[in-house]
């Protein structure tokens, strides 16, 4: 008896063998097959593929690795990804089960007293008291999903799962870029700041000269104004940069999830300036455009338009009757000493089918809505595309023209230099006010500060074109475990 009503629930879950969700067509690309203007030239005979698997392969800086291995363990925002993704997991099981019928033990008893004399029953006063003893188990309202209802709904949950596993997938890529980045900023702050204290230094020293030569009347009361003034702007500039080193400390250590250990704390304060970081090595060239299909952000952007197509199979599959069944397979008795005798067996099948007759264009609204949102998806996975080609596009635009910046502005500052020792020795000879060697003084400390920020910048387009390609793309996104429900699907 068991065994076969096993058997005849699990060849109802096989009826359902049909869904009426539309056939599936990925949008094409709204974007150009290449890159505008010959961008993604880059160095020749790399694997690209080698290269944005790994993030370790692209990060190579001891200090930085470490820094992004101990945010991928500790980052809250990560966590709260990893626990979204759970969830959506767990969502996905309670959708399958509903494939299934739910079997359920049952127990009961039903006593009743009842008086004799108002029903006639005796010619007693005493009153009557009927038992009733059940057990068995059974199957509620379990939906026999002819139309494919139920299966269009858990396969939208599977696709609300990737999309959720995909998307934690980006927050792990946007966290080791953030890191990167923090990281940068400070050791660019930390050599500005050792820069202007530097300066400060210089400009004490030329503000007590220029204090001394107008004491002796050689100089003039503007000169130590004017060296007054340049001393109190670096000043300024000290307090700004201090502020921001401190900063940046504070963000890396919240990307990183915990306070920094004293090693690494050490080990940082090694990387005193840009030069010092780990260089970050080319990324490889011929890239095609399709690259940014890998990126996790778009992949999750293409699980919400499946699982939107999957919403319009459910919103069709209302449109058609529905089958339940509940059915009960026990014993029953009016004595409880004879509950599991010979004899005492019950069962009931109730099957009952619904029709939808009218509901005011309920359900026209819903598949209505279902299509919307669908078109919506698209929309939402075709501007993902186009933000994602535009992102990349920028940062190999901005690769090529950052190298020539920075060589340009290591330039300017050679001649700054050289304008401001010259200007120094006019002004020492005699020839030009102090006016002059200020202005030299104050474009070198410029042209100094000018090319921090650009090899900045350059570094951090570095980190911003591997995260644009989707950096790390060789770690696959799993799906649950395979079940019984899996190969209904």
């Amino acid at each position: 008896m068991r065994g076969s009503s096993v058997c005849g629930a699990l060849l109802l879950a096989l009826l359902g063998g049909c869904t009426m969700i539309p056939h599936y067509h990925k949008p094409e690309a709204p974007v150009a097959d290449g890159w505008p203007q010959g961008q993604g030239k880059g160095v020749a005979g790399q694997d690209a593929s080698a290269l944005l698997q790994d993030w370790r392969s692209f990060y190579r800086d001891p200090v930085m690795q470490t820094l992004i291995a101990s945010a991928l363990k500790n980052n809250r925002d990560l966590r709260i990804a990893q626990q979204q993704a759970a969830a959506a997991s767990s969502q996905f099981d309670i959708e399958n089960a509903a494939l299934f019928p739910r079997l359920n033990g049952t127990a009961g008893a039903n006593i009743q007293k009842m008086n004799s004399h108002i029903w006639s029953l005796s010619q007693t006063n005493e009153p009557i008291y009927m038992r009733q003893y059940a057990v068995g188990f059974g199957v509620s309202a379990y939906e026999v999903d002819l139309w494919g209802r139920i299966r269009s709904a858990s396969r939208a949950s599977f696709d609300h799962y990737m999309a959720s596993a995909l998307n934690q997938h980006a927050m792990r890529l946007s966290i080791i870029s953030s890191v990167a980045t923090a990281m940068l900023n400070w050791v660019a702050n930390t050599q500005a700041l050792a820069l202007t204290q530097a300066v400060l230094a210089n400009r004490q020293h030329t503000y007590d000269l220029v204090r001394q030569t107008a004491d002796i009347g050689t100089g003039t009361q503007l000169d130590v104004a004017e060296a007054e003034s340049a001393l109190h702007d670096v000043e300024t500039n000290v307090e700004i940069y201090t502020r921001q080193k401190a900063e940046a400390f504070n963000q890396l250590t919240l990307l990183v999830g915990m306070p920094l250990s004293n090693a690494t704390v050490q080990s940082l304060n090694t990387r005193a300036s840009l030069d010092s970081v780990s260089a970050f090595p080319d990324v490889p060239a011929g890239l095609p455009s399709e690259m940014i299909a890998r990126r996790p952000d778009i992949r999750a952007a293409e699980a919400e338009l499946r699982a939107a197509n999957d919403d319009i199979g459910a919103a069709r599959a209302e449109f058609f009757p529905k089958i339940q069944i509940t059915a009960a397979n026990g014993t029953a008795s009016n004595n409880i000493t004879r509950l599991f005798q010979s004899g005492m067996g019950a069962w009931n099948v109730a099957p009952q089918i619904t029709v939808p007759l009218f509901d005011a264009g309920r359900l026209m609204a819903q598949l209505k809505q279902a299509h919307s949102r669908k078109r919506e998806e698209i929309a939402r996975y075709e501007k993902a595309i186009q933000q994602s080609f535009r992102e990349v596009a920028d940062a190999l635009i901005g690769r090529e023209t950052y190298v020539r910046q920075t060589t340009a502005q290591q330039n300017a500052v050679a001649a700054n230099k050289r304008q401001y020792a010259l200007a120094l020795q006019r002004y020492k000879a005699g020839y030009d006010p102090y006016l002059e060697t200020l202005v030299a003084q104050r474009a070198l400390y410029t042209a100094q500060l000018s090319a921090i920020t650009t090899q900045l910048q350059a570094l951090s387009n570095n980190v911003t074109l591997y995260k644009t390609l989707g950096g790390g793309w060789g770690q696959i996104i799993r799906p649950p475990k395979t079940r019984l429900a899996d190969h209904i699907l």
